[in-house]
C-alpha cells in the first residue's frame, strides 16, 4: 500500500506532465481528422451495427429473457477498453525514451497516461451505449432495458477495470522493456482473452466446468456486473463488489511493485 501512496502522491505532483501527455495523444490521433472526436462516438456504433449483424443475424447468437444488442454493446466498450489501453500502456516506456533519457521522471507515469487518455474515449463511448438503452424502450431489440438506481454503481464497476488495467499496464511495459516480443505475444493473448470472455456469447453455452474456470476471468467479473445493472437492474452483490475491488487494488499493486523493482534497470535496455 505504501508503493500506492507514494505513487498518488507523485501522481499529484506530476499531475500538468500528465495533462500535457494525454493532450499529446489526442492531438496525434486526431490529427487531419475530419471527423475528430466524432470517431469515438461513430466507432462503437458502428462496430455494434457490425457485430449485431453478424453475431444476431448470421451465426443466431442470443442471450435468452434479455436485451441482445445492449449485452453486445456493453461487452465490447468494456473489452475494447481494457484492450486498448493495456496495449498502449505496454508500449508507453519505450515509446518515451528519449523524454527518459533527458529529465527524471517516474517512469510509471506514462502507462498511467495511456489508461487515462483510453478512458476519454471510453467516456464518449458511453453516450452511444446510453442512446441504444433507451431506444429499447422504442422497440432496438428483443426486450426493454431499464433505467435503474443500481447504474449508479457503474462508476464503481469502471474504476475498478481502470485500475486493474493500469495494473497491467505496469506489468506489460515492464516487461516489454527487457523483452520487446511481448509485444507480439500479447496481441495473441488478447485476442485469445477476447474469445474467452462472454463478450458476444452466453456464459450458458459452455460446459460447466468451463464455466467455473469462467469466475478466474477478471473481465468476466466487471462484464457480468455492468450487464447484471444494465440488463437486470439488480445490484450486484456485495461479495461481488468486493471482489471487483480486490481484483483492482490488487492487480495495481502487483503491476506497481513489479514495476518499481525494475525500472531502474530500464535505462540499461532502452
Amino acid at each position: 500500500m505504501k508503493i500506492i501512496k507514494g505513487m498518488i502522491s507523485n501522481f499529484k505532483r506530476y499531475w500538468f506532465l500528465m495533462t500535457q501527455l494525454i493532450s499529446r495523444d489526442f492531438k496525434v490521433k486526431y490529427k487531419r481528422s475530419v471527423l475528430g472526436v466524432l470517431w469515438s462516438l461513430l466507432n462503437p456504433i458502428l462496430t455494434m451495427a457490425v457485430m449485431a449483424v453478424v453475431f444476431s443475424q448470421m451465426f443466431k447468437f442470443k442471450v435468452e429473457g434479455v436485451n441482445y444488442i445492449v449485452y453486445l454493446m456493453t461487452g465490447i466498450i468494456m473489452f475494447n477498453y481494457f484492450s486498448a489501453a493495456s496495449n498502449a500502456g505496454m508500449t508507453s516506456v519505450v515509446e518515451n525514451f528519449s523524454l527518459i533519457n533527458k529529465v527524471y521522471i517516474p517512469k510509471y507515469i506514462f502507462p498511467i497516461a495511456k489508461c487515462l487518455f483510453v478512458g476519454i474515449d471510453f467516456l464518449l463511448t458511453l453516450i452511444p451505449w446510453l442512446a441504444i438503452i433507451a431506444l429499447s424502450y422504442v422497440g432496438l431489440g428483443d426486450y426493454t432495458c431499464h433505467f435503474n438506481i443500481y447504474f449508479l454503481i457503474l462508476p464503481y464497476i469502471f474504476l475498478c477495470m481502470l485500475l486493474f488495467t493500469v495494473g497491467m499496464s505496469l506489468i506489460l511495459s515492464c516487461l516489454s522493456v527487457f523483452l520487446r516480443d511481448v509485444w507480439h505475444i500479447y496481441g495473441i493473448v488478447l485476442t485469445l482473452w477476447n474469445y474467452l470472455t462472454p463478450v458476444f456469447y452466453s456464459i450458458e453455452i459452455l460446459p460447466a466446468k468451463l464455466q467455473t474456470l469462467m469466475h478466474f476471468n477478471p473481465m468476466y467479473q466487471f462484464l457480468t456486473a455492468a450487464r447484471s445493472i444494465v440488463l437486470y437492474a439488480q445490484r450486484p452483490s456485495f461479495t461481488t463488489m468486493g471482489i471487483l475491488g480486490l481484483i483492482g487494488v490488487g492487480t495495481l499493486a502487483i503491476g506497481a511493485l513489479i514495476f518499481r523493482k525494475n525500472q531502474d534497470k530500464f535505462i540499461y535496455y532502452i
